[in-house]
């Protein structure tokens, strides 16, 4: 008897540790904070895939980079314009994946002009990530970016989701005559 009490004494000692690194229950990860809006229900459930077929949400055309939700507008820039907890797939700007900044910056100018907040978002996040390779030390690869055109699209994207297109534009005004970005192409 002794045995088995002490058998069990050591296992609940060693079951203890485990016990606290339980992860939260399933519905406490990703939750919406309560003052969100609940998601509405799919309108159809999607077919099991057969076997060895490739995985994908309803909408997703695997390899063609073409997903679901879309969106016309910008979005998701900011708190006071993020309502989800993920972003639209946006409108391509419509220029080569291997444009260069001031490429994506026209872009972004003539789709804000036009009223195409989505295209203009897209066009100055691309605009952004090409002034953003760079090389720098390991150790400073986390701080940000000082340089003036990059502070520029950011303070436009800002604006953009504030809803001020006018002061959006002007300050892709200023990134566009920033010496950085090279001379306009012709």
């Amino acid at each position: 008897m002794r045995p088995l009490a002490l058998s069990t004494l050591l296992l609940a000692i060693a079951a203890t540790p485990a016990m606290a690194q339980m992860s939260p229950p399933p519905q406490a990860l990703g939750t919406m904070p309560a003052t969100a809006q609940p998601m509405p229900a799919p309108m159809t459930q999607a077919a099991p895939a057969p076997m060895g077929a490739p995985i994908a949400r309803p909408g997703n055309e695997i390899g063609t980079g073409q997903s679901l939700p879309l969106s016309n507008n910008a979005g998701n820039i900011g708190p006071a314009d993020t309502t989800t907890p993920y972003a639209a797939r946006l409108p391509n700007p419509g220029v080569g994946d291997n444009a260069d900044p001031r490429a994506y910056l026209e872009a972004a100018r003539n789709a804000l002009a036009a009223g195409r907040t989505g295209e203009a978002q897209e066009a100055m996040e691309r605009a952004e990530t090409r002034l953003l390779i760079r090389s720098v030390r390991p150790s400073q690869a986390n701080v940000p970016s000082q340089e003036p055109a990059v502070q520029q699209i950011s303070e436009a994207r800002q604006a953009l989701g504030m809803g001020d297109r006018a002061g959006a534009m002007a300050k892709l005004a200023a990134a566009l005559n920033n010496p950085e970005l090279g001379q306009p192409s012709k």
